[in-house]
């Protein structure tokens, strides 16, 4: 029966984390100019990032639509809007999902903020944030605060959707003092 359970946890491993780590491509570094984007938002308008020079722009990447961690980061995201405009910051959130999913969770949640649709995955891969399971493929919870002259500030791997969003204002504070510091 112990053999029976090794085996088992052996096959586990096997299938769940060998594709994920040949499967992962390289996350961009702090410091690094953030790969450039154009993806489609659930308004069906296109958007990319050089839209955003001259801003800080929040880009977080994320599972699923309307699953619980994905709400509640969603959901702090938005409560935190205003905030993020005094610091002339935009967020944009980025999943596997397709225009018309994060349409329906923009309404669901109240979500005013652009959600983009990586539906062929090459954007998520492009930051490192894309996990293959196989059969199932989806975006890892990472984010990166990119600069107004486009280069990535502050990455994030490891982030708590319950307080994301105020770990990453109160990152933004710091590097926008240090910014006015150097001036």
């Amino acid at each position: 029966m112990l053999r029976i359970v090794l085996l088992l946890v052996v096959v586990v491993v096997l299938v769940v984390f060998v594709p994920r780590l040949l499967s992962r491509s390289a996350t961009p570094s702090d410091g690094s100019n953030a790969p450039d984007f154009t993806l489609p938002s659930q308004e069906g308008s296109s958007v990319s990032l050089k839209d955003y020079r001259g801003k800080w722009v929040v880009l977080y990447f994320y599972p699923k639509d309307q699953t619980p961690g994905c709400s509640r980061e969603a959901r702090n995201f938005q409560v935190d809007q205003s905030r993020y405009a005094e610091r002339n910051a935009v967020v944009l959130g980025v999943s596997l999902d397709s225009v018309d999913s994060h349409k329906k969770f923009c309404a669901k949640e109240g979500l005013n903020f652009k959600l983009l649709a990586d539906t062929d995955h090459r954007v998520t891969d492009a930051y490192g944030s894309l996990t293959n399971l196989g059969l199932v493929k989806f975006a890892e919870r990472h984010t990166f605060l990119i600069d107004p002259n486009g280069k990535i500030a502050k990455s994030y791997s490891s982030v708590d959707p319950v307080r994301h969003s105020g770990d990453v204002l109160a990152e933004l504070d710091l590097l926008q003092k240090s910014d006015a510091v150097k001036r």
